[in-house]
This record gives C-alpha cells, sequence and structure tokens, in this order.
C-alpha cells in the first residue's frame, strides 16, 4: 500500500544535505511551510540556496534560518523591508540574492518542471538585471532568455493531503506551492489535515500525488500568522 505520510516535520527533511538548493513555497506567510523550515534549523544542514518570493517577515522559519547564518545564497522577487535577518547579513556580505522578477520567478520555476531550456521575456530588458544575460530582439522590441529554475527539495505548505501525496490548498495557499512540486528532485509538504484517499474531489487535487515524496499533518503554529479568508478576501 502506497503511503507517503510521515510522523514528523524532523523525519520529513532528514535527507536535506548541506549545499542543497530548496524551493519553499509561500506569499509572505501564506502558504509558507513554516514548521518544515523549523524543523530544518534543528537538522542542521548548512551552505543552502533558497528559492523563495521572499527572504523572510520575521524571526521565524525562513527569517530564522537566514538569520542562523546557514543560507549562502537567496534566489527571489521581494527581501521585503521586515527581513530584517536578510537585510542584516546582505549588508555584511554573508549572504548572496539573486533578483528575479515575481512573474520571472514562477515562470523559471515553471519552465523548470516542464523540463523546457528557458524563454524570453520583455521583463527587466534594459535594466541592471539584465546583467550578463543572452538578449534578443523580437518584432522591434527587447527580450532577455531566462534560464529554467530547478532544485533538490521543495517545501510545500497545503490544506487537505491524502496518504497518496494529492495535495488540496485553499485560497491563495496556492501561490507558489503548485508550480514547485513539478520543479524539484524530492517534494515535501506539510498539510493542516489529513483525510482519507478520495475524501479530496478529483477537481480540488490542486498537486497531484505523483509529484510529491513526503507529507506530514501538522497543527497550525501560533507564531505564524494569516488573515481571516473573510478579511483576506477583501
Amino acid at each position: 500500500m502506497i503511503d507517503k505520510t510521515v510522523q514528523s516535520c524532523r523525519e520529513a527533511v532528514a535527507q536535506v544535505f548541506d549545499g542543497a538548493s530548496i524551493m519553499l513555497g509561500g506569499f509572505g506567510n501564506v502558504g509558507m511551510p513554516a514548521q518544515l523550515i523549523e524543523a530544518l534549523r534543528e537538522q542542521g544542514s548548512r551552505d543552502l540556496t533558497l528559492i523563495s518570493n521572499g527572504a523572510g517577515t520575521g524571526p521565524y522559519a525562513l527569517g530564522a534560518l537566514v538569520g542562523d547564518g546557514r543560507v549562502r545564497k537567496v534566489i527571489a522577487s521581494f527581501p521585503s523591508p521586515s527581513a530584517a535577518e536578510f537585510r542584516t547579513r546582505y549588508l555584511a556580505g554573508e549572504i548572496e540574492l539573486e533578483l528575479v522578477p515575481q512573474g520571472t520567478l514562477v515562470e523559471r520555476i515553471r519552465a523548470g518542471g516542464c523540463g523546457l531550456g528557458g524563454f524570453y521575456t520583455p521583463t527587466a530588458a534594459g535594466t541592471d538585471l539584465a546583467a550578463g544575460k543572452e538578449t534578443r530582439v523580437i518584432d522591434g522590441q527587447e527580450y532577455l532568455l531566462e534560464l529554467p529554475l530547478k532544485a533538490d527539495f521543495a517545501f510545500l505548505k497545503a490544506h487537505w493531503g491524502d496518504r497518496l501525496g494529492n495535495l488540496m490548498y485553499r485560497g491563495t495557499m496556492r501561490n507558489f506551492n503548485t508550480v514547485m512540486a513539478t520543479a524539484a528532485i524530492t517534494v515535501v509538504a506539510e498539510v493542516d489535515r489529513l483525510v482519507a484517499v478520495g475524501e479530496i474531489p478529483p477537481d480540488a487535487v490542486h498537486t497531484p500525488g505523483i509529484f510529491v515524496d513526503r507529507l506530514v499533518c501538522v497543527e497550525r503554529h501560533p507564531k505564524v500568522v494569516e488573515l481571516p479568508r473573510e478579511a483576506s478576501a477583501t
């Protein structure tokens, strides 16, 4: 019987090695696999490359992992002003940043998951972000060649999951999680609720189990604050 569940976040992240690249789902705290990241802090891997929309929003999970000095490089679109740990280390020259426009970041990840060799985009053409990149003029407009992004691991956060690895997200929790599931060698998910196979309606399976290697059911951590659904919809 296929059963991809593990008993703890510590077990779920045990195979992460020094120097690994890790994609982290989430837009701010929404959809962030915070408890997997906290388990990674305990696990001790170092010299990591993180691929994420941001660089943390406080002294917990992503922000704390960066603050621990365990991250070599961040590939992100918005290391926000609240990412104090990242800012401190970046200004001290202790961490590298590859800044990628948000839409380009998503498409680079999608290209990695689809097996594409890259794509041309006008975004960032003529800016500092174009330095060192191949350019091409198409219909009179300059485009940049952007290369695909892949990773050794992807950490995801879903609302429901079953033992086969099928995942269902809630609302904007999907964000980067769905595309990252396709672009990593090993995909690990934390879920709010573990349900029986078949309880997730087929058209509500947002990430099929074929993409997921391990999943763990967690309780929502009090340090992760999300707006109520009614408030987030306004």
